[in-house]
């Protein structure tokens, strides 16, 4: 079988990928930052890594996947008091919210959840291990890595030092020995929360967060650090830093993967533009499974260009496969042989838009198979290659019954139903249509056979 494949950002290259150990591999991923709905640029990375966690599974022994949930941060602070809540209070809230909305997308939890608050001993540790290294430097109640001092500060941006101050966009503090500096604790008001250290009562800064909560979970050493293209620097590009001079080793993660931004109708998803897609107004109207599969429609690495219709056509996609696995039989698939081919385009560089391709042609193939027998085979492998990507896990009838929707219970469409029958009966078809027409507005639609009328979401 063929070998997993992936872009490594620090070499800007596709590699093979190898593990430093092949019993276990370690994947660290950075989560959301918790003071509000996830749009669905956040949801693409968690759709990713899910994806890549669910592939190396079936590769190796023992996986440990760690993705943090940052709960203290400046954002949080600012919301909670703009909202007349506790810090705390917010990003608890948040955060249930956000572990929802993964569980509707199919995301299987990671094995690891470090909350940033949790992890505050560690920090402080690791913080005072760069003081020691003289990586590090204290000033006036603040803790700042000093870039110059780490030689290979760059390596994983490939930025020049000019364009990486101004991509920092930092405040040149009268306290920074150099621009680039970056903090790594700094001071907390009485009125916002803070943790005790050796240099006062104050906070982490959010790159401490991950390079502490990585060691804790996983080790000095990892496999594979995963998150969006926005995140390569300063946030990435620091961690790298302060890990390798904290741990004082040559790597801190043998693959950098990262995936492309998401873009609305070709501009910029941003709250200046007003055209934010929270995850939760997805989820509200479409399946989880529908939003999976788009974002699964373009290549990670690629921007994904959100437009009206990619939902419409993921939906359409998953209608068609259902209705295929509805038509007969299904076999038993063994994934592990069956689905080769839909595998082998996941595992080169997660070329989700190819494992999609070899669905379809599964699909015709059981729609144009000689016998009933070669059929349900043909639908077992489409089947068992769809969940390879996390799809088509419903029931047929609870898939076109509405899975996941608010939507009036069966008897209660039933009941309609009989009542158009008895107005048809009864030959006033007005009532019949207006019934119709009822339940075509919550977005379910009758159609009428030779053995009666069924239903179906629209």
């Amino acid at each position: 079988m063929a070998q997993l494949h992936l872009h490594n950002t620090l070499h800007n290259d596709v590699q093979l990928f190898t593990p430093q150990d092949e019993s276990h591999v370690r994947m660290y991923v950075c989560g959301p930052t918790v003071y509000g709905p996830v749009h669905i640029g956040n949801a693409r990375p968690a759709a990713v890594f899910d994806l890549l966690y669910r592939l190396l599974k079936r590769h190796y022994p023992k996986v440990t996947y760690a993705r943090n949930i940052t709960d203290i941060d400046d954002k949080i602070i600012n919301t909670a008091a703009k909202n007349g809540e506790l810090p705390e209070t917010l990003a608890k809230h948040w955060h249930a919210r956000y572990s929802e909305n993964m569980q509707q997308l199919g995301v299987l939890p990671p094995d690891e959840e470090p909350l940033a608050t949790a992890y505050m001993p560690q920090i402080i540790n690791m913080i005072e291990r760069l003081l020691q290294q003289n990586v590090a430097y204290a000033a006036e109640g603040h803790v700042l890595f000093h870039v110059p001092a780490f030689s290979d500060y760059g390596q994983l941006s490939n930025r020049k030092r000019d364009d990486m101050i101004a991509g920092a966009r930092v405040e040149v503090a009268p306290y920074k020995k150099d621009p680039a500096d970056f903090i790594l604790w700094k001071p907390s008001k009485d009125d916002v929360p803070g943790w005790e250290s050796p240099w006062g009562r104050g906070r982490p800064g959010w790159h401490i967060e991950c390079s502490a909560m990585a060691e804790s979970c996983l080790g000095k050493e990892i496999d594979i650090h995963g998150g969006g293209q926005d995140l390569i620097f300063p946030h990435h590009e620091n961690e790298l830093a302060q890990s390798r001079c904290a741990h004082n080793t040559p790597h801190f993660a043998r693959f950098w993967v990262h995936n492309g931004h998401v873009r609305m109708d070709g501009e910029k998803m941003s709250k200046s533009l007003n055209n934010v897609l929270l995850l939760q107004d997805i989820l509200a109207h479409y399946d989880g499974e529908t939003a999976r599969l788009a974002l699964f429609s373009t290549h990670y690495r690629r921007p994904l260009n959100w437009t009206a219709s990619v939902l419409d056509d993921a939906k359409a996609t998953l209608d068609k496969w259902y209705r295929v696995l509805a038509a007969g039989d299904v076999a038993d698939s063994n994934c592990n042989s069956d689905c080769e081919v839909v595998e082998k385009m996941l595992l080169d560089d997660l070329n989700t838009p190819a494992a999609i391709a070899e669905l379809h042609q599964l699909a015709h193939n059981a729609q144009h198979a000689d016998d009933a027998q070669t059929a349900a085979a043909w639908r077992g492998q489409l089947k068992s290659g769809a969940q390879l990507l996390g799809l088509l896990n419903h029931d047929v009838e609870e898939w076109f019954h509405g899975a996941g929707k608010q939507l009036p219970q069966d008897a209660q469409i039933e009941e309609k139903i009989n009542q158009r029958l008895a107005a048809r009966a009864a030959r006033d078809f007005a009532a019949a249509d207006a019934i119709r027409d009822e339940l075509a507005a919550l977005g379910i639609l009758l159609e009428d056979t030779a053995d009666g009328t069924t239903w179906r979401i629209k």
